[in-house]
């Protein structure tokens, strides 16, 4: 059963979360995420506001549980800490 990877973000330095944006991709493409919304136009209707939103999809919850606790996805998280405010979560999709 498919999971999305729900991020909500809010980017405090630019440039020091370039160094996230330039090697999470790795993680992603060995794990075969989808990204279903990245970043495009959005509008907060309740909790706290984010500027950026991302929904990726995984082929099941292990998978993008792994994905997250793998070496690359820790060493990209490494290069964000500090630079933005994020909350993720992993949430199983709906059978059929």
């Amino acid at each position: 059963m498919a999971a999305y990877w729900i991020a909500h973000v809010n980017v405090l330095d630019p440039e020091q979360y370039k160094g996230y944006t330039d090697i999470a991709p790795l993680a992603f493409k060995k794990y075969d995420a989808v990204f279903l919304a990245r970043g495009g136009a959005s509008e907060v209707l309740e909790g706290e506001p984010f500027a950026r939103h991302v929904v990726i999809q995984f082929k099941d919850m292990e998978t993008a549980l792994a994905c997250y606790r793998s070496p690359e996805y820790q060493e990209a998280k490494s290069k964000r800490d500090g630079h933005c405010v994020a909350q993720i979560s992993i949430v199983e999709g709906l059978a059929g």
